[in-house]
Order: C-alpha cells, then sequence, then structure tokens
C-alpha cells in the first residue's frame, strides 16, 4: 500500500525498546515537524484553497497527536527531551535539486511530505505489532491509519497540482532515493532513523 522500496529491518523494534523515552521523545518532535510543515504550506501556497483548507486540519491533527505523545511522556515520569536532527529527513531532502517554478516547488515538498508521512505510518505499524508494552502498541496501532491518510492526503495534492505522469515518475525515483537511505538507517531509537 505505502510503495516502500525497503521495508524496515524488524530488528529496529529491539533498538526502540531499549530506550521507549527515546523514541517518545523523537515522536513527539516528529509530530510537531509535521505541523510546522503543514503550516510552512499554507504561508507558501496560500493561492491553493483546497490545500490549505486540508493544511489547517492536519495542523489541529498532528499539534493533537503532539500532545498525546507529550502527555505519554508525562505519564511515564519524564519530561519532552531536546530536539534532535533527524538524519532520515536531512538526507531525503537533498533528492530534488533547489529553484524550478512554483508549481515544482510545490509539488517536490509534498512528494517529500508524503513520503515521510509513508514511512512514519510503516513504522508505526512495526511499532503496533511487536511492542511488548501493549497499551504503547495500540497508541501506535491507533495513529497508523491517520499516518497512511496524510501521506495519500499529500500524494494526491502532488498529482493534482503537477502533471501526473511527471508527479509519478519523480514519486518512484524518490521512493529509490528513499530505499538507499534506508540501507543505512534502522540503528536508532528514532521514529525515521
Amino acid at each position: 500500500m505505502l510503495g516502500l522500496k525497503l521495508p524496515t529491518d524488524p530488528r529496529w523494534v529491539n533498538i526502540v525498546e531499549k530506550d521507549i523515552d527515546e523514541i517518545l521523545t523523537d515522536h513527539a518532535f516528529c509530530e510537531q515537524k509535521a505541523a510546522s510543515t503543514a503550516i510552512s504550506l499554507i504561508v507558501s501556497f496560500p493561492e491553493y484553497s483546497e490545500m490549505v483548507q486540508e493544511m489547517i486540519a492536519l495542523v489541529k491533527e498532528e499539534i493533537s497527536h503532539f500532545k498525546m505523545v507529550h502527555d505519554r511522556i508525562l505519564a511515564r515520569g519524564n519530561t519532552l527531551g531536546h530536539q534532535r536532527k533527524d538524519e532520515y529527513v536531512g538526507a531525503l531532502l537533498k533528492f530534488f535539486g533547489k529553484g524550478g517554478d512554483r508549481t515544482t516547488q510545490l509539488v517536490h515538498r509534498l512528494l517529500y511530505a508524503a513520503l515521510i508521512e509513508a514511512r512514519s505510518c510503516e513504522r508505526f505499524r512495526i511499532l503496533s505489532q511487536q511492542l511488548e508494552d501493549k497499551e504503547l502498541a495500540k497508541f501506535y496501532h491507533d495513529l497508523m491509519a491517520s499516518e497512511a491518510n496524510h501521506y495519500t492526503m499529500f500524494l494526491g495534492f502532488a498529482r493534482k497540482y503537477g502533471d501526473r505522469k511527471i508527479v509519478d515518475q519523480k514519486w518512484n525515483d524518490l521512493l529509490e532515493y528513499e530505499a538507499t537511505i534506508m540501507k543505512d538507517l534502522s540503528k536508532s531509537g528514532s521514529i525515521h532513523g
């Protein structure tokens, strides 16, 4: 369904379970960044009214997810840690060159967002199936469907606003590139790493 070319190594959950607090902090910041991305799309491309409406709803949803994760952190007797650099996103954002017209820039940003959401969805599925903490596993199961909807929304807008054939080729190329990134990841307790 997600189209990812390289699935996450199932042993990644073993790394995560060694420090659940680390994954929760990383996850909280992923949700915050997702809300920021939606706000940035509104600010950068206000003329796309349908997308703006969806991004407004997405900001509300992502910030509510942030609160849900933050509440879990507090319930575990911890505080939100510091934000860390996301190597996955940093590497991913190098794929498309800078420049191009506004439509090209929009399509690229939507494709990046779609892929990040797809990978998050895949990771949440793994956590929901393999975490020993059943309450936390259920939490990730509930978030998984939401992430899948985000992935399809971003990809749908890219296809709507760009030339479908070109967008689909770029999407496939980006998926191939992302697979090469993932070969070096799945070694840390982060949502994408």
